[in-house]
């Protein structure tokens, strides 16, 4: 060691205490305990005092059992941040994330790890607010059995960061009408939506040849109703290009499901909310300041109606008396249209309409369609045909079966049978 040589130097009058005192950084006085030390120790005594003996800021062995206990049993699963924060925020324990990782290595317990991912560019981040928004759906067990699976539909701002969500028992065309009614009308309008190919947001079939003579695009309901509120659709091609919700969703099924245990959710309902009060909470802390200070959020225009644009829409053909057949059911419209083709509308209410242009229609339900009277068909008797005696055919007749000697029945010698005798 450095200071055991420096000090033996010391010791053999190879340079003075002023000398060694100067290198190892401490003061003469120092240097001369530390020579007393090594005269009465040997070499060990260089070494401090207080090395290896508990620290006087260290934690108690009875809060870190406590710790311990309650992260194997109340806070099972939960990493070293989320753990500290719920002791500190539950319980009144004030103890590190690192220590806590500390604890957890010693102790051998389990808790999720972040992923090694590969190297991808870095995209930047959109310069204002509403000028894009990320969104898609996760399928995941959020209430650890205490509900059925569903699917969390997630809203993320490029340039924020700010989060939106709600629980849906499904991800399909009227949850995400949904979501994006109730997003719309506490946000407004963004300039874009980036969105994934499900085939919720994007139809994987050609449009018909009639369709694509008339210029007409194949849209899904989303697809179609983005662009009637004059909002962007943007496809992406993979899960990391969008990048960003999708390590929103894999940090909600991580810390969300925990908070969610330790609040009692176990319904759509209740998760829905306390999602009301989480989220604020969440983008209060973790949202970002964006680059420019205009909110691109645009707001929903009076003249627009968004249960008539946030709905399923189907073009059927009206009848010559005024029925309608949408989805096994027949409806009678109640009004004269020179319409020959109307567009139902199924909306998130769970009501219908029957459109033309802009005038709703007035319509009922046929419940009972008069049942058709068949018509008794007259029983035709078939006449059998018998031929007079004088018919052509009955001038022939058979040759009488007879034993030849060879034993070959009535049949000649190459095996063909005897012509008919005609009656002279």
């Amino acid at each position: 060691m450095r200071r055991v040589g420096l000090i033996r130097k010391v010791l053999d009058g190879e340079i003075t205490q002023r000398v060694a005192a100067g290198v190892l950084g401490v003061c003469e006085r120092q240097v001369r305990r530390i020579v007393g030390r090594v005269r009465e120790e040997g070499d060990e005594g260089v070494i401090h005092g207080l090395r290896g003996g508990r620290s006087h800021k260290a934690i108690a062995d009875r809060v870190r059992r406590r710790v311990i206990g309650l992260c194997r049993t109340r806070y099972e699963g939960f990493g070293p941040t989320l753990a500290s924060e719920k002791l500190g925020e539950l319980d009144g324990i004030e103890v590190s994330r690192e220590t806590l990782r500390g604890w957890f290595r010693e102790e051998e317990m389990g808790y999720r790890k972040r992923r090694l991912r590969p190297h991808r560019e870095w995209r930047e981040r959109k310069r204002h607010s509403g000028e894009m928004v990320q969104m898609d759906g996760s399928h995941h067990d959020w209430f650890e059995g205490r509900a059925a699976w569903c699917v969390l539909m997630g809203y993320v701002d490029d340039a924020t960061g700010n989060v939106y969500g709600r629980f849906y028992e499904y991800e399909g065309t009227m949850p995400a009408m949904d979501s994006l009614r109730r997003y719309f009308r506490r946000y407004g309008l963004p300039e874009s939506v980036y969105l994934d190919k499900h085939s919720t947001y994007k139809l994987s079939g050609k449009a018909s040849i009639e369709a694509e003579l008339r210029g007409e695009e194949l849209l899904s309901e989303v697809e179609r109703a983005l662009k009637e509120l004059g909002v962007k659709v943007i496809h992406a091609d993979s899960p990391q290009a969008k990048g960003r919700i999708e390590r929103l969703f894999r940090t909600f099924q991580d810390r969300l499901v925990k908070e969610m245990r330790l609040a009692g959710v176990s319904s759509i309902e209740e998760g829905n909310r306390f999602l009301e009060t989480y989220l604020p909470v969440y983008n209060k802390r973790f949202r970002v300041l964006p680059v420019g200070q205009a909110d691109l959020h645009r707001p929903v225009p009076k003249s627009v109606r968004l249960e008539r644009v946030l709905c399923r829409k189907t073009e059927r053909c009206l009848r010559n008396d005024f029925t309608v057949a949408h989805d096994g059911k027949l409806y009678q419209v109640k009004e004269r249209t020179r319409a020959k083709r109307v567009v139902v509308e199924e909306r998130l209410d769970g009501t219908m309409a029957i459109v033309h242009g802009d005038r709703s229609l007035r319509f009922r339900e046929i419940t009972k369609r008069p049942e058709r009277q068949e018509k008794a068909k007259p029983v035709r008797l078939r006449r059998v045909y018998i031929p007079p005696p004088d018919h052509p055919l009955k001038r022939y007749r058979t040759v009488p079966f007879r034993q030849n000697v060879n034993g070959n029945g009535g049949a000649s010698r190459n095996g063909r049978s005897p012509a008919p005798v005609t009656p002279k």
